[in-house]
């Protein structure tokens, strides 16, 4: 049975993807710090701080071991938005490794098994990484890192069947935005769902062999923020 790694399922936009792969019959190992609310007898959970790198290398050498991988998701990520000066050094390192250092190091390390069975690299970024907004000057680079990666890495991954596909979505309701002063829209129309992201995902599962949707932007109908 085919295997997919998701990381950050332990709620929002990773637990979405995971569940719906569940879904789709996969075998799915979670990557996060908390299990979450996923249970699932195919479900598999790995704990785990994926933004210190020293971790990362051993889960490395464990999930090389995987024969049947057909799907890598980095949906892990966190962001602050203030002043650049006003974030600490270890808030920049850990931001960077966790949205940026992480997802290259595991698609490093499990290339060679998504080649064998011509599987896809889904990349989580966010509308941020394709704009310039105030305050967001770290979260950006690292978000708009993750977006060249994943575009380049298709070019040169292509002709070997692995597809690569960044999806950037608009602000979603998560709780990510939990302990900002500021949230998604009220309405509807002015905010993205998890579940929009997975069937983003479900999309590119049935598309036909022979074409990949290497990048998708999915954004609300109308802006919408609210100050808490």
């Amino acid at each position: 049975m085919a295997t997919a790694i998701v990381t950050g399922t332990s709620s929002g936009i990773g637990e979405a993807i995971a569940q719906i792969l569940l879904q789709n019959g996969y075998n799915v190992i979670g990557l996060s710090r908390r299990r979450g609310d996923i249970h699932h007898p195919l479900f598999e959970h790995l704990p785990c701080d994926l933004s210190d790198l020293a971790v990362v290398d051993i889960l490395q050498k464990k999930l090389t071991e995987i024969e049947d991988l057909e799907i890598l998701v980095n949906a892990a990520g966190f962001g602050r938005f203030e002043p650049h000066e006003e974030l600490s050094s270890k808030t920049i390192t850990d931001m960077i490794s966790l949205n940026l250092t992480t997802p290259i190091l595991l698609a490093n390390a499990l290339m060679r098994p998504l080649k064998k069975t011509k599987g896809m690299i889904i990349n989580i970024t966010s509308i941020e990484a394709t704009r310039h907004s105030k305050f967001s000057a770290l979260y950006s680079a690292t978000k708009a890192g993750l977006r060249a990666f994943g575009l380049t890495l298709f070019e040169e991954t292509r002709n070997a069947g692995v597809k690569v596909v960044t999806i950037n979505p608009d602000m979603t309701e998560t709780p990510f935005f939990d302990g900002f002063r500021f949230g998604v829209g009220k309405e509807d129309d002015t905010k993205l769902l998890t579940s929009d992201i997975a069937q983003a995902v479900q999309y590119l599962l049935d598309t036909r062999e022979g074409i990949c949707v290497t990048e998708m932007t999915i954004r609300s109908q109308r802006f919408g923020i609210t100050k808490k």
